[in-house]
């Protein structure tokens, strides 16, 4: 069912769907956010810099001989340089760092940045074409707008709070409005080049880590526009490596985004005629209930239809950027939807019964966008709601006014969707009786004690789901209590395919897990920002594996759509002798510690609960290496949960065959 994609050097690695597809008193002493970051390379002075993740101020600091050695005095203040602070503080400006293996790693925030400057030139009716060529993980990006000014060239490409972007008679619709996206570049690679064309004459600089190397210019009869190009440095990102589907995917979303946009990579057009409706209809594919709405003016576009899926499906996008976490111009949508269908329908149906199952894209132009950090995943404008919802409304009732065929399916899918809600809420208050007679709290689950929004600790927040009680209880024993949790399986999950939602309510285990996750009512209540699947690596923990993937895909599809599900890789195998041990994931590591460590003992882990708590801790610590759990999009869902999950067709017998004969 799930594939792995990447090169598995990182601490993070990516799962894909089919197409792409010691006590527990004492707190450890790093919490495991296991997000792949690795440290933030090398301080100013030479000296290693300590990561980003280490441990929190309420855990302590150091021994308390080394607080009373420390001297505090006026030369331990510094004042850093902005590329100093940029490298030393990294996440700051990219977020999370990685392998590549994960499409939000910090190298395709890079190439976003650059690419973002580029289509803000076109949002402003300059150059059409776009042409991104990666080769050996080094970047070129060549656009034809009107080039930066050649007077501005170095200012503009590495000194931070400066660009054209604070004018709005320049760029009114820019995503990049903090004068940092190029310099966090220019100073997170080994080498960086920048080459500015305008009216017959070029100005160029060559950056290495973010120092000056050199100055051009003269005259060129290249067009207008500007080329970039850039190679990540690997003190900052360790080892990685682009991974093409994800560079051709952002490149298509940009390409719906800007419509008569021609993006080019690695020579393969992307171009979209009909913008976010050619999005929409990529995304959902054939499981679409209607012929999707679609409205487009000055400020505004979406796209909306019914699909045969369970939830709410939506992708909100700001001036070409997408705000993976939504926001105000998300929420204003669904107002405007609900509002428009009850006008039209003259009813008051609920927001639940009008919106489940959608699927819907928006995309809005502001002038001062307003997010909630540089990675700019969630808009914060909430004086626009206004203004969205009228516009919104008024589209949708134009819609159903202009399509009677349309407008009947979906009050049939609304009516449907009541008759389902009430049945589902009558099997919701059995279960949460019989859940009542049995305990006062879920068993099989240590909740932690800082969760999912918490201001301080709430990324760190994660919740393992483990088999068996030997598992839990060498996790219990490991973990930090303060932001892991723990829900120990008591055998294998049901295959949750093709049943309706009111399976979970039958069935006890999936209940209590949902009750645990927060999720009843959606994914806004979720207490963990990473739901950690942790099964032996056998057949029968892929078995059950599998079945939890099912469930969540299933049921909480949004959830893995917004990346908070992941796999805990834990090791295969302990190398060791009486000096050192060596912990392996893969034979191959196994083989490479044998011929380091002699006089080697090999242990091979058939379960994790053979694995000892103090062994156990260092795996789900900040070293924990996790496997994100993605999909291409959401149309490959059901065909891929079919093949794996439903009934035995000839296909998948076939398939079981083929790969059984090829590992004998």
């Amino acid at each position: 069912m799930a594939t792995q994609n990447g090169s598995g050097n990182g601490k993070d690695r990516h799962t894909q769907l089919d197409l792409l597809t010691q006590s527990e008193e004492t707190a450890n002493s790093g919490s495991g956010n296991g997000n792949g970051s690795r440290g933030s390379g090398v301080a100013s002075n030479g000296s290693a810099a300590k990561s980003e993740n280490g441990a929190r101020p309420d855990e302590g600091n150091g021994s308390p001989a080394a607080a009373e050695t420390a001297v505090y005095d006026e030369s331990k203040v510094k004042t850093l340089s902005s590329l100093e602070h940029i490298r030393l503080r990294t996440g700051m400006y990219i977020g999370r760092l990685g392998s590549g293996s994960d499409p939000e790693d910090g190298i395709y925030v890079l190439l976003k940045e650059v690419i973002d400057n580029a289509v803000d030139e076109f949002i402003m009716g300059h150059g059409r074409k776009i042409d991104v060529t990666i080769e050996d993980n080094r970047v070129r990006v060549r656009d034809f707008g009107r080039g930066i000014p050649l007077g501005k060239v170095v200012e503009c490409t590495s000194i931070i709070n400066t660009g054209a972007k604070y004018n709005d008679e320049v760029f009114q619709f820019s995503v990049g409005l903090n004068g940092v996206g190029a310099k966090a570049v220019n100073a997170l690679s080994v080498d960086f080049r920048v080459v500015a064309y305008r009216n017959g004459k070029y100005a160029e600089a060559v950056y290495e880590r973010g120092q000056l190397l050199g100055q051009d210019e003269g005259d060129s009869d290249e067009p207008d526009g500007t080329y970039v190009e850039f190679l990540p440095d690997e003190e900052i990102f360790g080892e990685y490596a682009f991974q093409p589907d994800y560079v051709e995917r952002r490149m298509w979303n940009y390409a719906c985004l800007n419509s008569g946009l021609r993006m080019i990579f690695n020579k393969k057009r992307f171009v979209s005629r009909y913008g976010l409706l050619d999005f929409l209809k990529a995304e959902v594919g054939e499981q679409i209930l209607y012929e999707p709405s679609y409205h487009k003016s000055q400020y505004i576009e979406f796209s909306f239809t019914h699909t045969t899926n369970y939830g709410e499906t939506l992708f909100s996008f700001v001036n070409g950027q997408y705000t993976a976490d939504g926001g105000s111009h998300q929420s204003a949508f669904r107002e405007g939807m609900l509002k428009g269908v009850n006008e039209y329908f003259k009813k008051s149906y609920g927001g639940v019964d009008v919106r489940e199952s959608i699927a819907g894209a928006i995309a809005i132009k502001l002038k001062e966008p307003i997010f909630e950090s540089q990675t700019k995943n969630k808009l914060g404008n909430t004086e626009i709601r206004g203004w969205l919802v009228s516009e919104i409304r008024s589209a949708v009732v134009d819609f159903l006014h202009k399509n009677q065929e349309s407008a009947q399916k979906i009050q049939e899918k609304i009516t449907q969707n009541e008759r389902l809600r009430k049945e589902l809420n009558a099997v919701k208050k059995e279960a949460r009786e019989a859940a009542r007679r049995i305990a006062i709290k879920i068993p099989n689950f240590k909740d932690c004690k800082y969760h999912f929004g918490h201001a301080k600790h709430g990324e760190e927040s994660s919740i393992f789901i483990t088999e068996g009680p030997s598992a839990a209880g060498s996790m219990v024993s490991a973990r930090d209590p303060l932001t892991q949790a723990i829900f120990g399986l008591k055998g294998v999950p049901l295959n949750v395919f093709s049943r309706t939602r009111a399976a979970i309510y039958k069935n006890e285990e999936l209940y209590n897990l949902m009750m645990a996750l927060g999720i009843e009512e959606g994914m806004s209540n979720l207490r963990f920002n990473k739901v950690i699947i942790a099964t032996d690596a056998d057949y029968d923990g892929y078995h059950i594996r599998n079945l939890l993937m099912t469930f969540f895909l299933s049921y909480f599809e949004d959830m893995v759509l917004a990346g908070h599900v992941h796999i805990l890789e834990t090791p295969l195998f302990r190398v060791r002798n009486t000096k050192e041990t060596a912990y392996c994931y893969s034979e191959k590591e196994r083989n490479a510690a044998l011929g380091r460590i002699r006089g080697a003992e090999v242990t091979r882990f058939k379960g994790l609960g053979e694995i000892s708590p103090s062994e156990f801790g260092q795996f789900i610590g900040p070293d924990m290496r996790l496997v994100k759990v993605n999909v291409r999009s959401i149309h490959s869902i059901p065909e891929t949960l079919t093949f794996y999950m439903g009934k035995n067709t000839p296909e998948r017998r076939e398939y079981i065959v083929e790969n059984l004969l090829d590992e004998v």
